[in-house]
C-alpha cells in the first residue's frame, strides 16, 4: 500500500488563531492520504521539509513490511 503525502495551503479562517494573531493570512499543512498530520506551518518551505520526513518514514515502514513478507 502506497501513501500519498501532499502539502496544502490554508487561507482565511482555516489558518490557526495563533498564526492569524501574527498577521498570517495563509499557512501550509502536510496531508497524508488526505488527512492533516502535525501542525500548520508559516512557510511552504517548512511544510515541504516536513513532507520529506513523512516520505522517508513511510518508505522505511514500507521497506520493513516488504522485508517481513520475504523473510517468512
Amino acid at each position: 500500500m502506497h501513501s500519498k503525502v501532499d502539502v496544502a495551503v490554508m487561507i482565511g479562517s482555516g489558518v490557526p488563531a495563533s498564526l492569524r494573531a501574527l498577521g498570517r493570512k495563509a499557512c501550509w499543512v502536510v496531508l497524508v492520504n488526505g488527512e492533516q498530520r502535525g501542525t500548520a506551518f508559516a512557510s511552504r518551505v517548512e511544510a515541504e521539509e516536513c513532507r520529506q520526513v513523512w516520505l522517508a518514514q513511510l518508505a522505511t515502514v514500507q521497506g520493513v513490511r516488504q522485508g517481513l513478507r520475504y523473510s517468512a
